[in-house]
């Protein structure tokens, strides 16, 4: 089993790794400038941070998108406890406006 702090540092490098490669791309009409699209990977990196922290969330199992400081969290949970950490999580980051939960419980306990 891997350490929590491995994980937690290969989302981290991860997560870096997708938002400098795509925070160089054009916007177009209808998008969010550059700056709050940087804004929002920088959000959805610190989620994912504390979902990696915590002994009680999947960071592997939640997806997590931002669009204008609003968080949507989608994918699978093991328990309602954990769909709420997740959520909780989430409206603690520094931030974040508004968090959307689309989680489902794949088997409730």
């Amino acid at each position: 089993m891997l350490n929590k702090s491995v994980i937690t540092l290969a989302v981290a490098t991860a997560l870096t790794a997708t938002l400098a490669a795509t925070s160089g791309c054009a916007v177009t009409r209808n998008q969010e400038t550059v700056g709050a699209y940087v804004d929002d990977a920088a959000l959805t990196t610190r989620v994912k941070g504390k979902f990696a922290a915590d002994p009680t969330v999947s960071a592997m199992a939640i997806s997590v998108e931002t669009l204008k400081g609003t968080v949507q969290l989608s994918g699978f949970a093991k328990s309602y406890e954990e769909k709420a950490m997740a959520e909780k999580l989430a409206r603690e980051t520094s931030g974040v406006v508004a968090v959307r939960n689309d989680i489902a419980v794949r088997h409730p306990q």
